[in-house]
C-alpha cells in the first residue's frame, strides 16, 4: 500500500508535464513554420463512417477554408480535416504544418494563463516534489513547493497585467446560431445523451461583419437564445477578438500564491539557519 501511495504522488506531475509538453510542441511548430495567413471558412461538412458493427471509424469535419496565399498572391481553398465544426464565414488563423505546402487551422483559444513551457516546467517540478517527498528530503521538497507556488502566482499576475496593457475595446456580438457537441452517450449507468452548446455570433469591426464560434459554452441551449447579444473584447493592436477581459480574481489568486510561496521559502531559510 505504501509503494502505491508513493507512486500516486507522481501522477499529477506526470499528467501536467505531458499536457504542457504537447502544447509546447504545437507552440514550437508555430514559431518554426510561422503564420501563413488569415482565412475564411467556406463550409464545414460532418463526415461519419462506421464499420459493420456500427462503430465509428471516421468522425471529423471536412472544413474548406479560403485564404490569400502570401507567396502566390492568389486566393486558394484548402480542405482540412478538423475535430470541431466551424461556422461558414468565420475568420480563422492558418499556420503552416510540417509539410511546406500544407496549412492547418490554429484554433483561436482564449489566452492561457500559463505558457506551454511554464506548464511543462511546472509538471517537472511537481514530479521532483514527489521524489523529494518519497525520499524524506523535506528541505528540498519545501523549496520546490515554494518555487511552484511563487512561480504560478507570478504567472497569474503577469497574465492579468498583460491583458490590462492591451486596452481591450468591448463590442456587442449578436447570437446567430448555436453549435451542438455531443460529449457522451446514454448508457445503462448514465441516462440520457449529454451535449455542450456553443454560441455562434456575428460582430462588426471597422465596418466588416465577422462570424465567430465562441469558446464559452453551456449544457443548455436556452442560455444562448438566437437574437440576444453578448459582449466580446477587441484587441486593436493585435486585431484579435477575445471573449474575456482581465479578471480581478486572477490577480488576487496570483498575489496570494506568490505570498504563500515566499512564506514557504522563508520558512525553509529559517529552518536551515536555526
Amino acid at each position: 500500500m505504501q509503494d502505491f501511495t508513493q507512486f500516486f504522488l507522481y501522477i499529477p506531475g506526470i499528467v501536467i508535464f505531458l499536457l504542457g509538453s504537447g502544447q509546447a510542441r504545437t507552440w514550437f511548430s508555430i514559431v518554426k513554420n510561422g503564420s501563413a495567413a488569415e482565412g475564411t471558412i467556406v463550409r464545414s461538412e460532418h463526415v461519419v463512417k462506421k464499420d459493420n458493427k456500427g462503430r465509428d471509424t471516421f468522425n471529423y469535419y471536412n472544413t474548406v477554408v479560403e485564404y490569400l496565399n502570401p507567396k502566390t498572391g492568389h486566393n486558394e481553398q484548402h480542405a482540412i480535416k478538423t475535430p470541431t465544426e466551424y461556422a461558414p464565414g468565420q475568420q480563422v488563423r492558418l499556420v503552416r504544418s510540417s509539410s511546406v505546402n500544407d496549412v492547418t487551422i490554429l484554433d483561436a483559444e482564449e489566452n492561457s494563463i500559463f505558457h506551454p513551457l511554464v506548464i511543462t516546467v511546472g509538471g517537472a517540478l511537481m514530479i521532483l516534489l514527489a521524489l523529494w517527498q518519497n525520499q524524506g528530503k523535506d528541505v528540498y521538497a519545501m523549496t520546490t513547493l515554494a518555487v511552484i507556488l511563487a512561480g504560478a502566482g507570478i504567472c497569474m499576475i503577469w497574465h492579468y497585467l498583460g491583458i490590462i496593457r492591451r486596452h481591450l475595446v468591448p463590442i456587442e456580438a449578436e447570437i446567430v446560431d448555436t453549435y451542438t457537441r455531443q460529449i457522451s452517450k446514454s448508457t445503462k449507468i448514465i441516462r440520457g445523451d449529454k451535449f455542450t452548446y456553443y454560441p455562434i455570433v456575428k460582430y462588426s469591426v471597422s465596418g466588416r461583419d465577422n462570424i465567430l464560434r465562441c469558446h464559452m459554452n453551456a449544457d443548455s441551449e436556452k442560455q444562448f437564445t438566437i437574437g440576444n447579444t453578448i459582449t466580446l473584447y477587441y484587441d486593436e493592436a493585435a486585431k484579435r477578438i477575445t471573449e474575456k477581459k482581465a479578471q480581478i480574481s486572477t490577480l488576487i489568486i496570483g498575489i496570494a500564491l506568490t505570498l504563500l510561496g515566499v512564506l514557504v521559502g522563508l520558512s525553509v531559510i529559517g529552518y536551515i539557519f536555526q
